[in-house]
């Protein structure tokens, strides 16, 4: 496989790609944004019957929906045909922080204590995901969109309440941090 693809992209790339798409968003007057997705897909299968909320035209949020589909399959070949048996990067302050948490050194980029079926199956694991479920879907829904569209679009828009919703983000996820986490932990 050629270095170029399985190697670490610079941020300047990454930045000037998502920039483009953004610029291309903007031009045909769409905005981005992963949550939008779940009520594109309740809208397609017919729950604007029961909710006002899903009822519209689901057909114009068909490249959002081709978009997901991507995503879910750019990661699929990238983990089965992409990735490398390199150990995943972390700082040495990052790992001791981890330690003092209970973590065990990461061997891959999801927690094994958190993300793994023997966590799920017990109930301090299952109910920390059950719960951060809960909360990141209506915390979407509140915030009237995901981390991504509001960081992403939302400011590309120069949107004010995109910039609440991103300071907010900042903010439960600090608090989230350095005093939830060392609690449940």
């Amino acid at each position: 496989m050629p270095d170029f693809i399985t190697q670490t992209w610079s941020w300047w790339f990454s930045g000037a790609m998502i920039a483009g798409i953004m610029f291309f968003l903007l031009y045909f007057g769409q905005s981005f944004g992963f949550s939008s997705n779940l009520r594109t897909i309740c809208a397609a299968t017919g729950c604007g019957k029961a909710a006002k909320f899903f009822d519209f035209n689901w057909k114009t949020q068909t490249w959002n929906l081709v978009f997901l589909v991507g995503a879910i399959l750019g990661g699929f070949i990238a983990h089965q045909f992409l990735s490398t048996d390199a150990p995943i990067e972390i700082s040495d302050a990052t790992i001791s922080d981890l330690k003092q948490l209970g973590f065990a050194s990461p061997t891959s980029v999801q927690p094994s204590e958190l993300f793994s079926l023997q966590s799920l199956l017990t109930l301090k694991g299952f109910s920390i995901l059950a719960i951060g479920g809960l909360m990141v879907g209506f915390g979407s829904r509140y915030a009237g969109g995901c981390t991504s569209g509001h960081a992403i679009s939302g400011l590309s828009d120069l949107q004010l309440p995109s910039l609440i919703a991103v300071m907010g983000f900042f903010i439960g996820g600090l608090i989230m941090t350095f005093l939830i986490i060392p609690l449940i932990f």
